[in-house]
């Protein structure tokens, strides 16, 4: 008894033998042939930068002006201007002295401004302008980022200019109330302190104290405790103790 074929079910498998022999017949071509039809992928592009988020704006040229404020010890960012040690002497009565004494030998706990002269080696140093300071741009830099205390940056250029020839008079660095002190001359006014200070040289005069591999366990034989905070007066007893309520 014959059976009818459906010819589309023939269809079906002829193309299903088909695909399961492309493999066999890729593997057999030879392999410039293949190279030829597959050619090597090339280097994907390098991806795009990330697009900006908006937010913000670049600062203006006077905003950054406002902030870029720092004086350097060779009076870079020194403003234009000058003022006299008797006008300095008036600023800082009515804008300092309340804090640093009339002669800047601080009230109460402030920070004493004038006097120490040779007192660094002592056993209570006075680190005055005169005493430690090494430059004179600190001096400025600093009246003009922070002071008057709580009214900071409120002083102008020639109100600076006059403070800092003040408080020059005030350690004896100048003798004349008449001076002046401006952008013009400021680099030649030394601090007494100045040749004091240099560079850290750590790296050359005390590379023979580090060891390579420095010791991290047991690195000591014994520990011995040679002080107690009680006995040091740090910590008080009971008995010196102030009550708290």
């Amino acid at each position: 008894m014959s059976r009818s074929v459906n010819p589309v079910l023939l269809a079906g498998l002829a193309a299903m033998a088909v695909l399961a022999a492309a493999p066999l017949i890729a593997q057999t071509k030879p392999a410039a042939k293949h190279a030829q039809a597959h050619p090597p992928a090339k280097t994907a592009p390098a991806p795009a930068p990330a697009a900006k988020l908006g937010l913000g704006r670049e600062a203006l040229p006077e905003e950054i002006k406002a902030w870029d404020i720092s004086v350097r010890p060779d009076g870079k960012g020194l403003p234009p201007g000058k003022g006299t040690v008797k006008q300095g002497d008036e600023i800082f009565q009515a804008q300092c002295a309340s804090c640093h004494g009339e002669f800047g030998q601080g009230n109460g706990r402030w920070p004493v401004l004038a006097g120490g002269m040779g007192s660094l080696k002592s056993d209570r140093p006075e680190k005055t302008i005169g005493s430690f300071w090494p430059d004179l741009s600190t001096v400025f830099d600093y009246v003009r980022r922070a002071m008057p205390y709580g009214n900071a940056q409120s002083l102008s250029p020639d109100e600076l200019y006059a403070v800092t020839a003040y408080l020059l008079y005030l350690n004896d660095i100048v003798k004349d109330e008449d001076f002046e002190l401006s952008d013009k001359n400021f680099t030649s006014v030394k601090l007494p302190n100045a040749a004091a200070f240099y560079d850290d040289d750590r790296e050359t005069t005390e590379k023979a104290f580090w060891g390579k591999e420095p010791c991290m366990t047991n690195c000591k034989p014994e520990v011995k405790i040679t002080g107690r905070a009680v006995i040091l007066d740090v910590t008080p007893d009971s008995k010196t103790a102030p009550k708290v309520d």
